[in-house]
């Protein structure tokens, strides 16, 4: 079963998933004293995701579910304690080639790798 959801979709469990919580700060600044006025405005959610050897079919499921703009992730949060559903946007997409048989017409991944960045 894979805890990893694409849009609804159930994708091939990664080999590499990495959740970072970052703090998104407004106006911040020292005052004289050298202590920090800290604006926070919200906490999101960065998930590193990398897959090993996948198949055409395997590369190209994964990359379609990542296409529009924004995307629903359904995924286990460390800090919620369960799996929950957020929107994100997809940074770069990498996918470097395994095997590559022009002769047979097939063509072997060696992973593919991007960040879901939370909206």
């Amino acid at each position: 079963m894979s805890y990893l959801k694409i849009s609804g979709i159930a994708v091939k469990t990664p080999q590499s998933f990495q959740v970072s919580i970052q703090d998104i700060d407004g106006n911040t600044s020292r005052n004289a004293q050298g202590n920090m006025n800290r604006d926070r405005v919200a906490i999101k959610r960065k998930l590193q995701v990398s897959w090993g050897p996948c198949s055409m079919a395997e590369t190209s499921t994964i990359l379609q579910a990542v296409s529009d703009v924004f995307i629903d992730v359904t995924y286990p949060d460390p800090q919620d304690g369960k799996i929950v559903t957020r929107t994100f946007y997809v940074g770069d997409r990498t996918a470097p080639t395994y095997s590559w048989n022009v002769k047979f017409a097939q063509f072997e991944w060696k992973g593919i790798s991007f960040d879901f960045v939370e909206k």
